[in-house]
C-alpha cells in the first residue's frame, strides 16, 4: 500500500463505518470500495499456477481456450474470500501432491491466503494483525462471487431482491394488490357490460307497440257502452215493426167497420203521425261497429308482450349502459394507481436508472428479464448486487463470450463509471484479454517446480 491508501485504512478502521471514512476524507463512497489489487493461485482445479493483477475499475478478463483454467480463477477467488461454502468439491488439481495455495491482496490493504493440506485461512491487515472470514464477510458480498445465483433466480426473487434495497417493497406490494384488485374487478365489469349489450342485441322489439301495456277492462267497457247503444236501436226497430203491424190491422179494421168510420179515421190519423215520428227517428239511427275493440282485444296479450319485449330491451340496454361506465370509473382508478405506483418507484433510489418492477417482476427499460440482452442482464445483475454490500467494490463474471466488442467496451466503461471492478472469463485468445490461460498457466509464464512434500510416518503404514 502506499501512503494514501494506508491513510485510507486507518481512516477506515477509526471511523468503522465506510459513510463516515468517506465524508471525512472528501471522497465518494465509490472510491472507499474494496477491490481486488492481486491474486495468486497455485494448484486449484485446473489451474497450476497463475498470477493476475486486475484493473482497479473497469473489466479484466480472463481470455482462453476451453477447459483452460479460466473459470478455475473465478472459482479460486470466490473460495478465498468467501470461504468454505465456495470451496470446490475437488480443490486439489488432478495430478499435484502440492496443496491448493491461494494469495489475494484487497485495495484496502488486507492480505487474504489460504494454503497447506486444509487450506487454512488467513487475513493479515497493514498493521500485522490477524483475523479470519468475519472480517472478510464485512465487506464481500456473497452474490459478486456468485452472480449466476441472482441471474438465474425467479422473476419474483429478483423483484424482491430490488425492493428489498430500495426499501418500499411492503408499500409497493400494497399498490400491486390494490391495482390487480381495481384490474380483476374491471374484467369482471367489462364482461357483464359485453354480456348485458349482447342479450339486448339479441332481443327482439316493436316500434309499433305502444310504450305502456294496454287495459282489456277498459276496452271491455267500451265495447259493453256501444253494445247497449245498440240494443236500444234495436228496440226502438222492434217498436216501429209492431207499430206498423197495428196499421195494417187497423187498415183491416177501417175497411170491415166502414159504419165505424169517423171514430176509427180520427184514431187512424192519430197512429199515421205516430208512426211518422218514429219513422223519422228510425232512419237517422246508424249502428256503431265493435270489430275494431274485439280485434283489440282478442290481440292485447300479443300487444303487451311486445310492450314487456320493448321493457326488458330498454332496461338490458340501461343495465349494459352502467356496466360501461363503471368499467370506465375502474379504469380511470387503474390509471391512478398506476401513476402513484410510478411515482413511488421514480422517487426511490434505485441502483440503475432504468429500472423497475411491474406486477411483481423485474424491469429494465421496460422490458423482463427474459426480453433483456445478454450485457443488459449482467449489467442489472451487478448493479444490483453493488447496492447489496456498498462496500463490495467487484463482481465476478462467467462467460462473456456472449458479448461483442462494441458491447464489451460498452461494458467496461459502464464498470468504470460506476467504479465497479469485473473480474471475467471470455472464451477467446484475442488482444480484449488481459491474460490468456494455457493448461492452468498464464500464457508464456515459466512453469514452477513441483516439489513433492515430504511423508508423513504412520505408525504401521509402510
Amino acid at each position: 500500500m502506499d501512503i494514501r491508501q494506508l491513510h485510507y485504512f486507518l481512516v477506515l478502521c477509526e471511523e468503522m463505518n465506510y459513510t463516515r471514512a468517506s465524508q471525512r476524507l472528501f471522497l465518494s463512497r465509490q472510491a472507499l470500495r474494496q477491490s481486488i489489487t492481486a491474486l495468486e493461485a497455485e494448484n486449484v482445479k485446473r489451474i497450476k499456477a497463475v498470477a493476475l493483477t486486475p484493473s482497479p475499475t473497469g473489466l479484466t478478463l480472463v481470455g482462453g481456450n476451453n477447459n483452460q483454467g479460466k473459470t478455475s480463477v473465478l472459482d479460486s477467488i470466490a473460495w478465498a474470500l468467501g470461504g468454505d461454502r465456495y470451496r470446490p468439491s475437488q480443490a486439489v488439481r488432478e495430478g499435484s501432491v502440492i496443496p491448493p495455495h491461494l494469495h489475494i491482496v484487497m485495495s484496502n490493504g488486507l492480505e487474504v491466503e489460504r494454503k497447506g493440506k486444509n487450506a487454512s485461512l488467513t487475513v493479515t491487515d497493514p498493521t500485522g494483525r490477524r483475523s479470519g472470514q468475519q472480517l472478510l464477510n464485512a465487506f464481500v458480498e456473497p452474490l459478486a462471487l456468485d452472480l449466476p445465483r441472482f441471474m438465474d433466480a425467479s422473476d419474483k426473487e429478483k423483484s424482491d431482491i430490488l425492493l428489498r434495497i430500495i426499501g418500499i417493497g411492503a408499500e409497493l406490494h400494497t399498490r400491486d394488490l390494490e391495482i390487480k384488485g381495481l384490474y380483476d374487478k374491471r374484467t369482471f365489469t367489462g364482461q357483464l357490460a359485453a354480456q348485458k349489450k349482447h342479450f339486448a342485441e339479441e332481443m327482439i322489439s316493436y316500434p309499433e307497440a305502444p310504450d305502456e301495456p294496454v287495459s282489456a277492462s277498459e276496452l271491455i267497457r267500451q265495447q259493453q257502452d256501444i253494445l247497449a247503444r245498440n240494443g236500444e236501436n234495436q228496440r226502438k226497430r222492434t217498436q216501429l215493426a209492431q207499430l206498423s203491424d197495428l196499421l195494417e190491422r187497423q187498415k183491416k179494421v177501417v175497411a170491415d167497420l166502414e159504419f165505424q168510420l169517423t171514430g176509427e179515421k180520427q184514431r187512424l190519423v192519430t197512429m199515421q203521425a205516430d208512426v211518422k215520428i218514429a219513422q223519422t227517428a228510425a232512419e237517422d239511427l246508424q249502428d256503431e261497429s265493435t270489430a275494431e275493440l274485439e280485434a283489440s282485444i282478442r290481440d292485447i296479450e300479443e300487444t303487451n308482450r311486445k310492450v314487456r319485449a320493448n321493457l326488458e330491451k330498454a332496461r338490458a340496454e340501461d343495465e349494459a349502459a352502467q356496466y360501461a361506465s363503471e368499467y370506465d370509473r375502474l379504469t380511470e382508478s387503474i390509471q391512478q394507481k398506476r401513476a402513484d405506483r410510478m411515482a413511488l418507484l421514480n422517487g426511490a433510489d434505485l441502483p440503475l436508472p432504468g429500472l423497475s418492477v411491474e406486477d411483481g417482476v423485474l424491469t429494465y427499460k421496460g422490458k423482463h428479464w427474459r426480453d433483456m440482452s445478454g450485457s443488459d442482464q449482467l449489467r442489472v445483475a451487478a448493479a444490483i448486487v453493488r447496492r447489496l454490500n456498498p462496500d463490495c467494490g467487484f463482481v465476478l463474471l462467467d462467460k462473456l463470450e456472449q458479448m461483442d466488442m462494441t458491447t464489451l467496451q460498452e461494458f467496461s466503461a459502464w464498470l468504470e463509471a460506476e467504479h465497479l471492478q469485473a473480474i471475467a472469463t471470455r472464451v477467446s485468445t484475442g488482444s480484449e484479454c488481459q491474460i490468456i490461460i494455457e493448461d492452468g498457466m498464464v500464457k508464456d509464464a515459466v512453469p514452477p517446480e513441483e516439489k513433492p512434500q515430504p511423508r508423513s510416518w504412520t505408525k504401521g503404514a509402510f
